[in-house]
Order: structure tokens, then C-alpha cells, then sequence
């Protein structure tokens, strides 16, 4: 089968090795926001597609069997807009959404639904690392002005800190040993990050041996598709569609 695998996740990597071993046609696609990632074993393109009446073209004219949704689970943009294509052109669509994290009774938790409701969990004078990505950074800019923020990205930037704080540079995986020290190296008081899920979640274990309250936004609502939570389940989905 020909397969679209929109990726960016650890668990997209893992369904391209599972597809291609299978002997599937994989396409994967990465909006290219990461300068050097990790080279996929298929074949891929890097870009945005340009607007959905781009995308819906690229995908007729790639005449694909599947499309696998691998992307991060904040894609807010791209995954309701690639599920919208998919049912137009009549292509199975499955949503690989890895489970959410969960607090344990020694965490710190405070979840919110909406970035504007972190200050209410962060008192004036923190010292706040937003582990939410660079390219979210806006919706956080409500800490700034009475609190330092810190803000880890993957790339470095000659792209100054446009708030009090200042960057961090680090590409994962981290171990709780590099987050620990990342945390006391920047006297972090309070971490704020999104709900991604997965085995990237050594600042969430830092910050449970160190104490400090965790700021967690909660994920999307749930899509209403096909929804997989390993690449192992994906491919089970995928050879359903075998004739």
C-alpha cells in the first residue's frame, strides 16, 4: 500500500520501520521545523504543504492508500486539517496519538486547559522553564514582565529571548541527571509544559525528586477518527485495509 505518514514523533519513526519492513510504500512528512532531525528509513519531504487546497492537491495527486497522522499531539492545525482532507477524498485516516502522562501521588501537578490560566499557579518572581517548544512561545508571553522564563529549543537561534530569561538549547532524549541539573543551573521554580505524552518525560521525574510544581496543559479533545497508541496497533489498522 501507499502510505502518507505525516511524522515529527518518535512513534512515526517507529511505524516507518514497521511499514517499510512490511513492504509498504511510505511517504513520510515533516513540517521541517527541526533543522537536523533524525533521518527516517523511508523516504521523506520536508516543508509545509502550503495551505489545505495544497495539501488536497498533493494528495490526489500522490493517489495514497492511507494516511497515517503521526504528528505531535498539540498539531492543532494540521491534524484536523489533514483528517478533513482525508474524509473529502475518500482516503482511511488513522490519528497515531501516543497516551497522555498521568500524575503519580508525588508529583506537583497543577493542569489547565488553556495557557492563560498558568499565572494563576505561578507567583510574581518565578523562575519558569516552558518546556511547550519555541514555537509556542507566544502563547505563554502572559508569565512574562514579573517572571524569568526559560525556553528550551532543539536548534540554536541567533534570535534574541524577547522576555526576561533566555534560551536553552538541548536536543533530546535528556535523562533525569541533565534535567535535574538544567533545573538547579537555572534556579527553575515552576515548569510549565504540554501534556505530549510519551517516553520524554524525564523534566516531569526532575521535577518530582526536586519538588517543584508543574504546570500541565491538557491535550485537544480527543479527534473523532481512528485512533491508534503504538505504531505495533497502527499497523494492525493498517493491514485491516489489506484486500
Amino acid at each position: 500500500m501507499k502510505i502518507l505518514l505525516l511524522a515529527g514523533t518518535s512513534e512515526a519513526r517507529e511505524f516507518a520501520e514497521l511499514a517499510a519492513t512490511d513492504g509498504h510504500q511510505v511517504l513520510a512528512s515533516l513540517a521541517g521545523v527541526t533543522r537536523l532531525p533524525k533521518p527516517y528509513p523511508v523516504p521523506t519531504r520536508h516543508g509545509g504543504f502550503g495551505g489545505q487546497k495544497a495539501q488536497l492537491d498533493f494528495l490526489q495527486e500522490g493517489a495514497f492508500d492511507a494516511i497515517i497522522d503521526a504528528t505531535h499531539p498539540f498539531a492543532t492545525r494540521i491534524a484536523p486539517r489533514s483528517q478533513r482532507i482525508a474524509e473529502r477524498l475518500d482516503v482511511p485516516y488513522l490519528r497515531l496519538l501516543r497516551p497522555a502522562w498521568t500524575a503519580g501521588p508525588e508529583d506537583r501537578w497543577h493542569v489547565i486547559a488553556t495557557p492563560g490560566e498558568a499565572a494563576q499557579h505561578i507567583p510574581i518572581s518565578a523562575r519558569v522553564l516552558l518546556a511547550t517548544g519555541a514555537m509556542s512561545l507566544e502563547e505563554w508571553s502572559g508569565l512574562a514582565g514579573d517572571r524569568i522564563l526559560f525556553c528550551r529549543r532543539v536548534d540554536p537561534t541567533d534570535t534574541p529571548f524577547p522576555f526576561e530569561g533566555g534560551w536553552i538549547i538541548g536536543r533530546p532524549p535528556f535523562s533525569i541527571e541533565d534535567e535535574v541539573e538544567v533545573l538547579r543551573g537555572r534556579q527553575i521554580t515552576h515548569i510549565v509544559c504540554k501534556n505530549a505524552g510519551g517516553p520524554a518525560r524525564a523534566k516531569l521525574d526532575a521535577a518530582r525528586q526536586l519538588g517543584l510544581p508543574v504546570i500541565m496543559q491538557s491535550r485537544p479533545p480527543m479527534p473523532d477518527c481512528p485512533i491508534a497508541e503504538t505504531p505495533q496497533e497502527a499497523m494492525r489498522w493498517l493491514n485491516t485495509l489489506k484486500r
